[in-house]
Parts: structure tokens; sequence; C-alpha cells
């Protein structure tokens, strides 16, 4: 247990005793307890294996490369279309929890050795994602604007692209965009300060 990460457990409003109750199934697995991106994390030798969060409607834990584990009963959840590697199991109640702490082991613990084994998931590379025919055009236009997109991560552009293309219309699409020229001129990914 990190006390670092109590404040977290102790302010929780909502889902309080399920995410204690994932808290101390993780932590029997003997993961390093961390606070990452405002949530309680678990690591093994530095590695993300496992996070607690909380919504709305349910309670989670998250499996950074979910995507590899062994899911014969279609427990993990991808959260969108767009996510390629994690997974989630979401919880609406406390026996939810107990009924799969075995199962929930079994996970970390395969999570773990996935780790061990250097596995990583085979991710779509930036181009397999669709650009907008509004940036497309954009581009063509503004070879600034496309060095610097190019100039990009490739993680940075896929965030782009998505939030472009999310956009159900044309002139929705086209006031995202130039809203976030400037920030990809200055070599900014779309949730970069």
């Amino acid at each position: 247990m990190n006390q670092k990460v109590d404040w977290y457990f102790k302010n929780a409003q909502k889902w309080k005793k399920e995410i204690e109750k994932l808290r101390s199934i993780i932590l029997d697995c003997h993961l390093i307890e961390e606070l990452k991106w405002g949530c309680p994390c678990y690591l093994y030798e530095k590695k993300n294996i496992v996070l607690i969060h909380v919504f709305k409607d349910y309670c989670a834990l998250l499996f950074f490369k979910g995507a590899l584990l062994k899911d014969e009963k279609n427990i993990l959840v991808q959260q969108t279309e767009n996510v390629q590697a994690a997974r989630q199991i979401r919880f609406t109640n406390f026996p939810q929890i107990v009924k799969l702490g075995n199962k929930l082991k079994a996970f970390i613990y395969e999570a773990v050795k996935v780790e061990e084994a250097g596995l990583k998931v085979p991710m779509k590379k930036t181009k397999e994602f669709s650009m907008p025919v509004e940036f497309q055009d954009k581009l063509k236009k503004n070879a600034v604007l496309k060095k610097a997109f190019n100039a990009l991560t490739p993680g940075r552009q896929r965030g782009y692209l998505l939030y472009f293309s999310s956009a159900k219309q044309s002139t929705t699409r086209v006031t995202r965009i130039e809203k976030c020229e400037y920030q990809i001129l200055n070599g900014k990914g779309l949730n970069d300060l």
C-alpha cells in the first residue's frame, strides 16, 4: 500500500467499497501501487499493469495490455473502437467483484507474464487511421502545417485524426482543425499544455 495513494480511497465518494475491494485484490498480487493520471495504478518492474478508475455508471479495472489477455468468457471490454491495447472489466456492484475475485487475480498474473515476456500489442499505423477530407485539404494548402503535423509523434497524429474525424458535420471538423492549427504548428499534441 502506498500512503500517497490512500487519499484517493479516503476521498472517494462513489464506488468507495468497490474500489477498496479492487485495491485489496490487486495488492494481494504483489504489484507496486502508484498514482498516475489521478488514479491508482499498479506496476510490475516499473511497467503499468492495471489501473482502477471510476465513472458515473461503473467502476473498472483497466489492463494496459488487455488485448493480449486470454478472455474466453468475454469479460474484458474495449472502451471504444479506437482503443487498441487497453481493456476494462466493469463493475456496477460489490458482489460482482467478490464473485470475480479469483478471475481478476488470474488476469493480473497473466498481465504480469505478458510484461515479463516483453509482448507488445500490434498497433495500427497512423496512416491506417482515416484522415478527414477537410484536414487533407488544409494540409494541401498549407505546407508549413503539413510539415508540422508530419513532425508530430505518431500518437499525437492519431489523437488529432481521431478528434477531427469524430465530428459528424463537416463544419464541426473544420472548426476543430482551425482551433488545433496553432497547437500543431507548435509541435504539441491535442491535450498538451
